[in-house]
């Protein structure tokens, strides 16, 4: 469950930063600016969800193999079963315990290389 919790609260960071940067306006030149851009804050933030999307599709897709894996010998698509043996050559199937940060990191990596 470990895995499903983290994309939960990155899903749940991701919501926060995508509150308009707009918001966070203020007045500059004691009122004689009409308008503050936020385009630089918006920008960043705007990076920092995208990476955390890569993130979560890479728990989510980690998750996926992992259930395959547990309906063998039942065979998915060819294209799903390419992809997944793809996957595989990165990243392991999780037999016993283990922390598993490192296997949501390289699945990060397979999905961003692809």
């Amino acid at each position: 469950m470990i895995p499903q919790y983290t994309a939960a609260s990155i899903v749940s960071q991701n919501k926060q930063l995508c509150t308009p940067a707009s918001i966070d306006s203020i007045v500059s030149s004691n009122g004689q600016e009409d308008h503050v851009s936020m385009g630089a804050n918006a920008a960043t933030k705007l990076a920092r969800v995208v990476d955390n999307v890569y993130s979560i599709l890479a728990i989510e897709l980690f998750s996926a193999a992992q259930a395959l894996e547990f309906r063998r010998p039942a065979k998915s698509s060819d294209m799903i079963e390419d992809f997944v043996s793809g996957f595989r050559k990165q990243v392991k199937f999780v037999e016993e315990d283990r922390v598993m940060y490192e296997d949501i990191r390289e699945a990060k990596e397979f999905l961003e290389a692809f």
